[in-house]
């Protein structure tokens, strides 16, 4: 049946990672790239039997997943989502005709899990359960359908009503750059980077709150400055799903000019890894939900690593559909994302990005990034790309990603 709880992919992700720990204390040297690689998984084949009171599916597993389970009416579906798995090429259905589903279709979701649709003939109550490798089979994942009326507990029915009452906004921490004693970078014309990005961010802010099950948390929404840690940890407090840190550019040369996206670079994790291993005896703090002062350090490195690593490819996946959707307005400095040490940038659970709206050191970009019209264009395409970005990646325990999975299903 369908899990219990639901859970935010980083925090999924870092769950998986302690499966590892027991191999860890026995003193096995293990890789953060061979973990990482490790939860991939494969559906091989899908195989069809019926049964006097049931059909029984059967989907061919390279490895163990996890995986959840919801029933669909108007038509009747069911629809299984796999985590961290993908189709091997096309999957084969084998078995007889069946009375119960009339098709199975797949699709992956996002660049980790892979979505399975039984559309049936008739309404059926799942039963869903991984089988370990016996004999000659591997590992299965089997879901039985029960018809209706038999003494099995239906998996649950996805209602908007439901939703409304059950599921979580999405948060977005905006993060207006500079600020108070730090002017930024200025304009000839005298443009402070501080006050045009602030202004951009009160606008982001007002689009994403329009947005159903979206919420943004502005990090400054007035002139005061702000040490670029506290910024960090005023976005952790607000257990953000998103961090988005919003600048001008400037260059000595006034005809640069252009958009540009920035991850942080790998250099740039592997000092803040440094940091945040030396202060972990100190505190309290969760790392994508799991608290590291009672791991010893080898542990600790290494779940602190993938999560940065892990945080690092969703920034990726952000940057790249801001990218897109900010060439509408500007022209870009650099069509591929950058990536930088920026101390904004240095969550370890947090997807982060910055973003250079322009150069304010071009008179002509200037001149545009003073207009209120202008940073309304820029607020509602930086809107279009967290949309695009969240279509894929909503946390499980969402409203979003419950609207997503009622949409595409």
């Amino acid at each position: 049946m369908t899990n219990a709880k639901q859970h935010s992919p980083r925090r999924q992700f870092l769950a998986k990672m302690f499966s590892a720990s027991s191999a860890m204390a026995l003193g096995l040297m293990v890789s953060p790239a061979a973990l990482f690689a490790a939860q991939k998984v494969y559906v091989q084949r899908v195989r069809m039997s019926e049964q006097p009171d049931k059909t029984r599916v059967v989907f061919d597993l390279s490895g163990p997943v996890d995986h959840s389970v919801f029933v669909l009416h108007n038509p009747e579906r069911i629809v299984l989502d796999l985590k961290g798995a993908q189709a091997k090429g096309t999957i084969k259905t084998s078995g007889a005709q069946s009375p119960t589903v009339r098709s199975i279709r797949h699709a992956q979701r996002n660049l980790r899990d892979l979505r399975m649709v039984l559309d049936l003939r008739a309404g059926a109550n799942p039963r869903s359960f991984v089988l370990k490798p016996t004999g000659n089979s591997g590992y299965r994942l089997v879901v039985d359908l029960h018809k209706n009326g038999k003494a099995v507990a239906p998996a649950p029915v996805i209602t908007a009503e439901d939703t409304k009452q059950k599921k979580r906004d999405v948060i977005v921490a905006i993060d207006a750059g500079h600020g108070g004693k730090d002017p930024g970078a200025v304009g000839k014309r005298g443009t402070r980077e501080k006050d045009v990005v602030l202004k951009v961010a009160r606008k982001l802010k007002s689009e994403i709150d329009r947005q159903q099950g979206m919420k943004a948390v502005m990090i400054r929404d007035r002139d005061t400055f702000m040490p670029l840690r506290d910024r960090i940890k005023k976005a952790r407090n607000y257990k953000a799903d998103l961090f988005i840190s919003i600048h001008a550019d400037a260059s000595p040369d006034k005809r640069v000019g252009g958009s540009s996206v920035y991850v942080l670079s790998k250099n740039g994790a592997t000092s803040e890894l440094a940091r945040w291993m030396a202060k972990k005896e100190n505190s309290a703090d969760l790392v994508g939900g799991v608290t590291l002062s009672d791991k010893d350090d080898q542990l600790a490195s290494v779940l602190l690593e993938l999560s940065q690593d892990h945080t690092i490819e969703e920034s990726m996946d952000v940057a790249d559909d801001l990218l897109a959707s900010l060439q509408s307005v500007n022209k870009l400095r650099s069509r591929r994302i950058e990536q930088a040490g920026f101390a904004v940038l240095k969550s370890p659970d947090i997807p982060s990005v910055l973003v250079e709206t322009a150069f304010i050191s071009n008179p002509s970009e200037e001149k545009r990034l003073r207009t209120s019209a202008y940073q309304d264009k820029i607020a509602r395409a930086l809107m279009k790309g967290v949309r695009t970005y969240f279509r894929d990646n909503a946390p499980d325990d969402s409203l979003l990603a419950s609207l997503h999975q009622k949409h595409q299903g």
